[in-house]
């Protein structure tokens, strides 16, 4: 483990439900009953679920008919993404009461660095109960935590008493808290890549510590080294307060390979959909489309095509995709696909903070 980072104190508050949740504080008949936020009943997404709805195994991204077919009495709710942004600003003028090293992941999550605050509380566990509290009174959400000795860790302990409660994970108790943890609790580490280390006999922390890292190399490429630094404790990552998106992107990787176009563009055209929500998340769009491909073999590919004008529309996205997936012939299947865009308005707008999840 890494001991330069002992000194850190780092909370990483996730809002619980976020839209949903604002969903039902603004209209309370909706209070305490399954509701999902975006699609309908005949098609669509899924973009957020209350926890009533999760119960039946509606989840963000299901699609409306099945999510209706889990649950049906969902209520479907149109987004509000104007209304999610107003009161997402109102949140982080809480944090930053706290500290000006506050990292906005969305509108409902952040980091922030507490290590030296504003209130000059040398407590990361009381800053966090306080900071919930305030969310709670002045806004009128629940808010979960988790608190340690780096973002890496304190994503994991946010999600470990939800909702509306708290995880510290102190120095002294890392190791014991990242070996017994399941490997589907990694943040980072996705149901296909939970399939294939359950595959290799890895089903906790303490199994993948085992694993030296020119195995994880040889089977998770360069997520080899991400994850045998992780589980030790090692994550430097700081925390950063005016991060620029420079693209926004989704990928997906297939259980079985694709070497069908036809297949492809059913795939492509759901990435798509998730693609449009985060760009309407953040408030922005771009110029410049780009399709991923990852051939069985693990070389990869990419191909671009840059617009005219700034685009964030799911259909003008997909039209480019096609375009761009019979631009030239595959050489061979394929196990992964996905969609950036780039050259965003970003620059005409004030900064927007936000973490991507997949690097292109």
């Amino acid at each position: 483990m890494d001991s330069n980072n002992f000194q850190r104190k780092i909370i990483h508050i996730d809002m619980d439900a976020f839209y949903a949740s604002v969903e039902q504080m603004d209209n309370p008949a909706l209070k305490g009953k399954p509701i999902a936020v975006g699609g309908n009943e005949n098609r669509g997404v899924v973009s957020a679920a209350s926890y009533e709805a999760r119960k039946f195994g509606v989840r963000s991204a299901l699609s409306g008919v099945l999510a209706k077919k889990y649950c049906p009495e969902l209520i479907f709710v149109r987004p509000r993404f104007d209304r999610y942004k107003e009161i997402s600003k109102q949140i982080q003028r809480i944090f930053y009461e706290y500290t000006d090293l506050v990292e906005p992941l969305s509108l409902d999550e952040a980091y922030l660095d507490v290590t030296h605050n504003k209130k000059g509380n040398p407590s990361a566990t009381l800053l966090a109960r306080e900071i919930r509290a305030r969310i709670l009174s002045e806004v009128g959400l629940t808010a979960s935590a988790g608190i340690s000795i780096n973002k890496f860790i304190a994503k994991v302990a946010s999600d470990y008493n939800k909702p509306n409660g708290q995880k510290t994970v102190s120095g002294d108790e890392i190791v014991s808290f990242l070996e017994d943890l399941p490997i589907q609790k990694f943040y980072g580490v996705g149901k296909v890549t939970t399939d294939k280390m359950f595959q290799l006999g890895i089903f906790t922390g303490l199994d993948l510590k085992n694993k030296s890292v020119e195995f994880l190399e040889q089977h998770f490429g360069k997520s080899g080294r991400y994850y045998y630094q992780v589980v030790r404790g090692i994550h430097n990552s700081p925390v950063q307060p005016k991060r620029t998106t420079k693209s926004v992107a989704a990928e997906h990787t297939f259980e079985v390979n694709l070497s069908s176009e036809i297949f492809m563009l059913e795939q492509l055209e759901s990435i798509t959909v998730q693609v449009e929500k985060r760009l309407q998340k953040h408030a922005i769009s771009g110029k410049t489309i780009t399709l991923k491909i990852k051939y069985s073999d693990f070389s990869q590919q990419t191909r671009s095509k840059t617009m005219p004008y700034f685009v964030s529309d799911r259909n003008l996205i997909f039209e480019v995709v096609k375009e761009l997936l019979y631009q030239e012939r595959l050489k061979d299947s394929v196990r992964l696909l996905g969609i950036a865009l780039s050259n965003l308005n970003t620059e005409q707008k004030r900064t927007v903070a936000v973490q991507l999840q997949f690097d292109f």
